[in-house]
């Protein structure tokens, strides 16, 4: 019997500061990152469950002028082999250099890839292996829940702490 296709993943979607790494405001230099206690853990618990791990972030310090976006990629490239290095694996990054209020007029508009909209959701959702069904976005703010609502997804507010046994607490729930 031929064997089938992988069937479609679900997905944790992560906010980036203040849920992978700390956020100490527009935070886009390696040697400045400073890693949200327990996230190794628990990306390798995402890894274990069965889930894809993809980041979506909001990125207004490119569109502010405070950095560009081939800043923005090195930073993922080094976290992801970080995540590498500790057994964990990051499937994907998503961000948005748009806002409305850019200093950049190349970056000033209203997207719906920024969060609160659903965009970088929809967009991993449709265009990659991933499934909506049992997948979920934690965030450290409202317009991180408001864009997971919008994908039709569950959000859930990470308070702080230890980030392995919030998600250990999540997928208990699940």
């Amino acid at each position: 019997m031929p064997r089938s296709p992988n069937p479609l993943r679900p997905v944790a979607f992560l906010d980036r500061d203040g849920v992978l790494i700390e956020d100490t405001g527009y935070p886009h230099r390696i040697e400045e990152v400073r890693w949200i206690p327990g996230i190794m853990p628990a990306i390798r618990r995402l890894n274990a469950a069965g889930l894809a791990v993809c980041l979506v972030t909001n990125q207004a310090g490119v569109a502010r002028g405070l950095y560009d976006e081939a800043t923005v990629g090195r930073l993922h490239v080094w976290m992801a082999e970080q995540a590498r290095a500790a057994g964990a694996r990051i499937d994907g990054f998503a961000y948005c250099p748009f806002h409305p209020a850019a200093e950049e007029e190349r970056y000033r508009r209203t997207s719906a890839r920024r969060k609160p909209g659903p965009g970088m959701i929809e967009d991993w959702l449709a265009h990659f292996a991933l499934r909506r069904e049992g997948s979920f976005l934690i965030g450290d703010r409202e317009t991180d829940l408001a864009a997971a609502a919008a994908a039709g997804i569950p959000g859930h507010l990470f308070p702080g702490g230890d980030m392995d046994a919030f998600v250990a607490g999540l997928l208990v729930a699940a």
